[in-house]
């Protein structure tokens, strides 16, 4: 207990620091802070209350609101259109007293020995709690998964109030500034009324903001200054085994150990896990696994941008295809790698041009993903026509066996079902031992780099090494490196990848171009739009060599992969 709290701890302390939180400072600037300024000898416990409040709120919603809001028949996201609605009417009484005073009439039986501009601070900490939302990571998604399925424990309690008091500290010394700024300058002792009027406009302002999705907006503009943290933090083993890899095992996945990974027979692993907090879907109205008994169900966890995703999908999409009409239901989960992939129309395009039919589930936050404690893309989940997991697959490749279970699946419902041929496409999954591992570029997930530089987030400069090692890469020239990618500074500049493969692809988005020789040809890559997966070299067999990228300024890198 006492590693999970300091775990939540810490979580909330590095998620506190991080872009998450600028779009509530100017609110906990001037509403927490600037208004609870001693000037008349008042009380100065606002900046305080604002934060108590935004910490209880926050805990709870974040573990009973989804089952509350269940249980009442209410939409999920109620509890945050309230609190948007609470900013802007207490941003209104700020600017406006009379208003204010309206709003205060229905309190007005409960007495008052002096005027203190405390009250309040809870209320509007109370209506912070509901709409802020922390960067999602393995302990948020702990929580949230505890939350959402209704097994909420003394330990999941733990983690919840120290990760929201960890995300608070921030908070509240900022809040504790913005006081202390208060008091000292003249200025804003002399200009009380102009103090509420501001706390009053950026109320107003975040809770407009938040209704149009613009602080994810800012989130993805501003660099994460945290990320390097963040994966020291969330990688470690102490948390990764206090937090069961991420995730909290409960009744609805415990048997899922029952299934080992591919086997070649049918096993028995418990009833399905929910497909739990996803906020959209593409290609059908939202699923529910219970509604689909009576058919064989195969749940298809992928990354858009991975490339062993994308050799597995053409097996995905061929099944659903020939088994659609004997009752096959295919579920496609897409949880993302990347913060690009997140983007409901960067996955719609690449379902598009996947051919995929069938329904998606956009698990950005991960909770199906944690639900179900995968750790792996593609990963495939075989239910029967009962709700029960049969088989799990992690990885590429046994396509056969797949598809003999899901015949096999598909018989046993239905005894009298005619099935189509076997689709038998080619299995292109390569020996993993025989080829380069993906190679992340960006600088939390970096991966088998060459240099002697320090690679971490910022503009640094490079030089190849006189000898490279076997299956890692190396930079030359002025590069910008971020959590998730890295891009040319002001001028073109080099990677240089010894690799293994029969397959070379890189990630790539931006405007420019990318430029390599190979067998004394030039060729040039021609990269605009958003992130996708450009192909550099394909041969018939696995080859061995080094290739020299020049990238041009605007392109933005993220990995090779190899097939």
């Amino acid at each position: 207990m006492l590693t999970l709290g300091l775990i939540g701890l810490i979580g909330g302390l590095v998620t506190g620091i991080s872009p998450c939180i600028l779009p509530v400072l100017p609110v906990i600037f001037f509403s927490g802070g600037a208004q609870g300024a001693r000037t008349d000898g008042v009380s100065r416990s606002r900046p305080f209350l604002v934060i108590a409040g935004l910490v209880v709120s926050f805990s709870l919603v974040t573990l009973f609101g989804s089952l509350l809001l269940s249980l009442l028949g209410l939409p999920q996201d109620v509890l945050r259109w309230s609190g948007i609605v609470v900013l802007a009417l207490i941003g209104a009484g700020l600017i406006v007293p009379r208003f204010e005073q309206l709003l205060e009439k229905p309190f007005t039986w409960i007495p008052q020995r002096s005027p203190d501009p405390s009250r309040g601070g809870f209320a509007l900490g109370l209506a912070l709690g509901a709409v802020y939302v922390p960067c999602a990571g393995p302990v948020l998604a702990a929580i949230t998964v505890a939350g959402s399925t209704g097994q909420v424990g003394a330990d999941t309690v733990v983690l919840t109030l120290t990760f929201a008091v960890g995300a608070a500290v921030p908070l509240l010394v900022f809040a504790l500034a913005g006081r202390r700024v208060a008091e000292r300058v003249r200025a804003f002792r002399k200009r009380q009324r102009g103090v509420r009027v501001t706390a009053g406009v950026v109320m107003i302002a975040l809770a407009v903001g938040l209704v149009f999705n613009l602080p994810q907006l800012l989130q993805r503009l501003v660099p994460d200054y945290t990320s390097d943290l963040q994966a020291k933090v969330n990688n470690s083993e102490q948390v990764r085994k206090a937090l069961n890899l991420g995730g909290l095992v409960n009744d609805q996945n415990k048997d899922l150990d029952k299934c080992s990974d591919g086997a070649p027979e049918l096993e028995s692993c418990g009833t399905a896990p929910d497909i739990t907090g996803v906020k959209q879907w593409l290609n059908s109205p939202s699923v529910d696994l219970k509604a689909l008994r009576g058919k064989v169900v195969l749940l298809d966890f992928w990354a858009y941008s991975c490339i062993n995703c994308q050799r597995s999908l053409p097996h995905v999409t061929a099944w659903d295809k020939a088994y659609r009409d004997a009752g096959l239901q295919v579920i496609g989960v897409h949880s993302p790698e990347y913060a690009f992939e997140k983007e409901p129309a960067n996955v719609q395009a690449a379902a598009k041009n996947f051919g995929i039919t069938y329904p998606v589930a956009l698990d950005n936050d991960l909770a199906t993903w944690t639900n179900y404690r995968n750790r792996y893309w593609p990963a495939h989940y075989l239910v029967d026509a009962q709700g029960t997991v049969r088989h799990i697959k992690f990885g590429e490749g046994d396509y056969r066996t797949t598809e003999k279970l899901i015949r096999q699946l598909l018989s046993d419902a239905n005894a009298g079902v005619k099935l189509p041929p076997a689709t038998e496409l080619e299995d292109d999954t390569p020996v993993v031992a025989d080829i380069t591992r993906e190679t992340y570029l960006g600088s939390t997930k970096r991966v088998n780099f060459a240099g002697t530089e320090t690679y971490t987030s910022g503009e640094k400069s490079f030089r190849f090494p006189e000898n490279q090692a076997r299956d890692s890469f190396a930079l030359e020239g002025d590069w910008t490196l971020t959590s998730q990618y890295i891009s040319p500074t002001g001028q073109a500049a080099r990677i240089r990848l010894d690799y293994r493969a029969k397959e070379l692809r890189m990630v790539l988005s931006g405007k420019g171009t990318v430029t390599y020789e190979q067998n004394g040809r030039t060729r040039t890559v021609q990269v605009d739009g958003t992130p996708d997966s450009y192909q550099l070299l394909a041969t018939a067999e696995i080859d061995t060599g080094a290739l020299t990228a020049t990238v041009s300024p605007g392109v933005q890198a993220y990995s090779f992969t190899f097939g």
